[in-house]
């Protein structure tokens, strides 16, 4: 077992801080011992600053652990990536060193040595890298993923990456692979690039015509340009090609979605053979269009076959029924469910919708029974406790949903859904400590659970002047989960709050690249109007407006801002 994964079990296994840091401090100086010695403690030091979410120090841990342990290309390999996580880039240089010495046609070693080179702005190390990666035929010819794994993660720098991309495109180094072409395609996009995604839009389109994956990355690039038209016209083009297409199909369907046209992501689900997950992609697009014609044809067809108690089949019809507010017709559904894993899904259903008719007394109850039905999952009757705290807070009634929440955690102690529902509703309630000693109850029994590291480490970093704090719980979700959105959004957060203007932006735009959310637009449009990039800031706070007017973070920043 490496040493880095046994220390870190080590760690999970309850074994107190203290004990293990006072066994450090009595370990004896570096020079009397052991190689052996030295990697065990500089491993165990990395992975106590990891899980405290010291970066910094984790990254010098390690590098020390990986000059003691000659020869173990791992643990160079470990401490090169938490170094360029931690923006440590001379420990980075030492590790990556170590690394090619000891794993010297590694191409994960190459990608990083990329990644260190456009972090230095260094256009001429990165091409060689680059460069390097495309013609290897090491891994089966994958060269081209890595290559594209380093200028993904080029967050600081992009246009660097869009530059290099460029010149990779010119000397005609991609890959002629279809999976390579399209995914580089893809990055283009992601790094803003219209005029740079045509032209490989064009190379792909020349490389392999005919083919329906390249039509769907060509409309994607239309689409992102704001030609809406062309677009579309492509993709009806394509949807002949769908009824034996499963795949192709659900990716056609997406694309209209994009494209904000639901009715027409429905319309291409209605295509080939139907089961009970695509009449349900269509009635949830077909509501979401309001084609309330088109729900009512859909319920008939389903009714016509539900003359048998199939739960599943019933469940849907219940959900279809809501959708066209047919209320009444949804409870006798999810009433006729007779039995199954929908059963208990139709119950919650059931109260759902006896709130919606204003019977909440009938739908309390309802979830009371539920709360207390022993022959149900334990699922159930939880989500049985979060969904009678969610309909309280439809009702404004704040007292009833936080003794909902109490109930539940009562019958399951420390149950980490309620308690991250429970200290969301804190936060709303500007009620900060509760909500801190919520989610770190969590992080008592779950000290990896990333969702709870994410919001802990946001809310200090938005509601408190804890930055520091908030920083390193931020990192050790970013340890975990460095691609993440969320948590690049809340990396990129703290480390505006920290003042570190230039560097938060460059995270926010990695984030909303990665995501078009919200209230990462709101966090970037915030970032740049207070930088004196009001124009700019304006363009997110209105994508922001688009993706959903009524997100808390966007009318805050619009608050602070002005805008």
């Amino acid at each position: 077992m490496p040493v880095s994964l046994c220390f870190s079990r080590i760690c999970r296994s309850g074994v107190a801080f203290g004990l293990l840091l006072l066994c450090l401090s009595a370990a004896p100086a570096a020079s009397a011992r052991a190689p052996a010695e030295d990697t065990l403690g500089a491993t165990l030091a990395g992975e106590f600053a990891l899980q405290a979410g010291k970066l910094d120090q984790a990254a010098r841990w390690y590098l020390e652990a990986a000059r003691a342990a000659e020869g173990d290309a791992g643990l160079a390999e470990r401490a090169a990536r938490i170094a360029l996580l931690a923006d440590d880039e001379a420990s980075a240089a030492a590790a990556v060193r170590l690394w090619r010495q000891r794993a010297p046609q590694s191409l994960a070693l190459r990608a990083a040595e990329v990644t260190l080179a456009l972090r230095r702005n260094d256009e001429r190390g990165a091409r060689r890298g680059l460069e390097a990666l495309l013609r290897s035929r090491d891994a089966g010819g994958d060269g081209w993923r890595y290559a594209l794994a380093a200028l993904g993660g080029s967050g600081q720098h992009p246009q660097l990456a869009a530059r290099l991309l460029g010149q990779l495109l010119d000397a005609d180094l991609i890959p002629n692979q279809l999976q390579a072409w399209l995914a580089f395609g893809g990055l283009a996009q992601r790094l803003d690039q219209e005029a740079l995604a045509a032209r490989i839009v064009a190379a792909v389109i020349a490389r392999f015509p005919g083919e329906p994956r390249v039509a769907l990355l060509h409309a994607s690039q239309l689409r992102e340009s704001g030609n809406l038209e062309d677009a579309r016209r492509i993709l009806a083009g394509l949807e002949a090609a769908t009824d034996d297409n499963p795949d192709l199909r659900l990716s056609v369907a997406a694309e209209y979605d994009a494209l904000g046209d639901p009715g027409a992501a429905a319309a291409v689900l209605a295509r080939g053979p139907q089961d009970d997950r695509s009449y349900g992609l269509r009635a949830a697009l077909l509501a979401r269009a309001d084609d309330k014609a088109g729900l009512g044809r859909l319920y008939e067809a389903l009714q016509r076959d539900a003359a048998s108690p199939d739960p599943q089949r019933r469940l849907l019809l219940g959900q279809v029924a809501e959708f066209l507010g047919r209320q009444a017709q949804a409870l006798e559904w999810y009433r006729s469910v007779p039995g199954g894993g929908e059963r208990w899904q139709a119950r919650l259903r059931a109260a759902n919708v006896l709130h919606a008719l204003a019977r909440a007394d009938e739908a309390y109850a309802e979830l009371r029974r539920l709360q207390a039905e022993a022959a149900a999952d334990e699922d159930a009757r939880r989500d049985a406790y979060l969904l009678e705290a969610e309909l309280r807070r439809q009702d404004q009634d704040d007292r009833g949903e936080l003794e909902a929440y109490a109930r539940g955690l009562a019958a399951f102690a420390d149950d980490a859904a309620l308690l991250y529902a429970r200290g969301l509703a804190w936060e709303r309630r500007d009620d900060i400590p509760r909500a801190e000693a919520d989610f770190r109850r969590i992080l008592v029994a779950e000290p990896d659970n990333i969702a709870t590291l994410n919001a802990l480490g946001y809310t200090l970093a938005d509601r408190t002047t804890r930055y520091t704090e908030a920083l390193e719980l931020i990192d050790r979700a970013r340890v975990a989960e460095p691609d993440n959105p969320a948590i690049i959004d809340s990396y990129g957060w703290v480390l505006y709050r920290l003042g570190r203007h230039e560097e938060a932006l460059v995270q926010l735009r990695r984030a909303f690249a990665l995501q078009k959310d919200p209230e990462i637009a709101a966090h970037l449009g915030e970032v740049l109007w207070v930088g004196g990039q009001k124009d700019e800031a304006r363009r997110y706070f209105e994508e922001g407006r688009k993706l959903d007017p009524d997100n808390r973070a966007l009318k805050r920043a619009l608050a602070r801002t002005g805008a």
